[in-house]
């Protein structure tokens, strides 16, 4: 991945002054006469993101003068520094929350995803002390990390290549790193992880990472890790099965989550768990109406074989919960049922816990990272009934969707346990970086902002 944030360049580099739409008008009229006329040619201050170029007398460029949103917004005008001519630039600005919105924008907007083509040349921001923005540099690798596994595709990550990447990862930031491949998995009493991935060429496999001091507060991050999603033999249309290379974007966005924690020193005791799997399609692929008994001793009625993710997710749920974590969250691109409701940028989630529903709503809108709480709505438990099996992995109505996926995985956390699932979508069609469509962090930076304020004072 390229983002075109540089901490090195030392030569020189342009100014880049932001000026907050709701101040534009007292701006232009601080300016001489030939900006204001080249303002108003340009239209400069009609939309975020707009920017006028104002160059010497040689020809060369002085500045760039860039509309930011009044919201501070980052993501509202990460479109505009793709078109800046290619050169170094430095933010030029007083304030440290324009500032920090200009660098968390810079970082969005120019990502590229380049494992298979050249990089773009783009314009390139210079940050003097990285340290000055350790926080923004965090967010802007972590989110990067999340786009690069969802848009790599599944020849190059399935579930042996994920693992291959969280053990690199564990090894970077001096985590552990373990793994149940394959039938181990039913010998260490993981059936419906292997029951959804036994089909493929590439084994399933359960990941754990574990990192940080085991005296402080234990929480668990579940992500699911469906490397490709195929349906299975209620086997998806082309249409719907043309990005399933996105399904892992849970197990992405618990490493990217984890990632911020580590960057951060949040005093946590971390466990990530990736429950890893193809969705496949051979003689070995499990069927409509096979049951599964789950780690947790519950029997699943399999309703239909493309609602694998919350099958593999309900042992990955009980085994977090049985080190009794203080908290446990998971990640996962579960329903399209939760797009219909939100659209594609507002994540919905779902909690046990009033509180943090509240904190987490509030942590969206700070972080303009937006997220919105959905009902664990408990009347909605009869329509995931079966009458064979404890519970069946497909709601009985065509509605809510996405409640009653997470009903579901509420079966598998025990009610004494704060529990946040995630149902996030793990794509943007370009609005959120600039342009370009791909895999995206939504609801990680929301998160992590949340868990920053739960365990620090500063």
């Amino acid at each position: 991945m390229t983002h075109h944030i540089s901490t090195t360049h030392k030569g020189p580099s342009i100014p880049v002054m932001p000026i907050i739409k709701d101040t534009f008008d007292t701006w232009f009229d601080a300016q001489n006469e030939y900006l204001q006329r080249a303002a108003e040619q340009q239209k400069l201050g009609d939309q975020v993101g707009n920017f006028l170029i104002d160059r010497k007398a040689d020809g060369h460029l002085a500045k760039i003068y860039l509309v930011v949103a009044d919201d501070l917004n980052p993501y509202s005008f990460c479109h505009a520094f793709k078109n800046f001519p290619v050169a170094h630039y430095h933010v030029a600005c007083e304030s440290a929350d324009v500032a920090s919105a200009m660098v968390l924008s810079w970082g969005f907007g120019t990502y590229q995803f380049n494992r298979y083509q050249q990089p773009k040349a783009c314009a390139t921001l210079v940050l003097p002390d990285p340290q000055a923005f350790a926080s923004e540099l965090s967010t802007i690798h972590a989110t990067a990390l999340v786009r690069d596994l969802i848009n790599t595709p599944a020849d190059d990550m399935g579930p042996t290549e994920m693992s291959a990447m969280a053990e690199a990862f564990a090894e970077k930031h001096h985590a552990t790193f373990t793994e149940i491949i394959g039938d181990a998995l039913l010998t260490e009493n993981f059936p419906a992880i292997h029951l959804v991935g036994r089909a493929s060429h590439k084994p399933p496999r359960l990941i754990e990472l574990n990192w940080g001091d085991e005296a402080h507060p234990k929480i668990s991050l579940v992500g699911k890790g469906v490397c490709f999603d195929t349906g299975g033999n209620n086997m998806k249309s082309a249409q719907f099965m043309r990005w399933m290379k996105k399904d892992m974007g849970g197990g992405a966005h618990v490493l990217g989550l984890a990632q911020m924690i580590i960057d951060h020193q949040l005093p946590v005791c971390l466990q990530v768990l990736i429950p890893t799997v193809e969705n496949a399609v051979a003689g070995s692929a499990y069927r409509q109406g096979d049951v599964v008994k789950t780690r947790s001793g519950k029997t699943i009625e399999i309703g239909h074989t493309d609602a694998e993710g919350r099958v593999i997710l309900s042992d990955a749920l009980t085994y977090a919960g049985e080190s009794n974590p203080e908290l446990i969250i998971d990640f996962a691109t579960l329903t399209g049922a939760a797009r219909v409701a939100m659209g594609p940028t507002v994540t919905p989630f779902f909690t046990n816990r009033k509180s943090i529903s509240d904190g987490l709503f509030a942590s969206g809108q700070i972080t303009h990272d937006e997220t919105w709480p959905l009902p664990l709505q408990q009347s909605y438990q009869k329509y995931i009934k079966s009458t064979i099996a404890d519970i069946s992995n497909t709601g009985s109505i065509p509605q809510a969707g996405c409640i009653t996926a997470a009903l579901f995985l509420e079966h598998f956390v025990d009610a004494n346990t704060p529990w946040v699932h995630v149902d996030t979508y793990g794509w943007n069609f370009g609005d959120r970086t600039g342009g370009t469509e791909g895999g995206e962090a939504l609801g990680m930076t929301a998160v992590f902002n949340w868990l920053h304020g739960q365990y620090t004072k500063d």
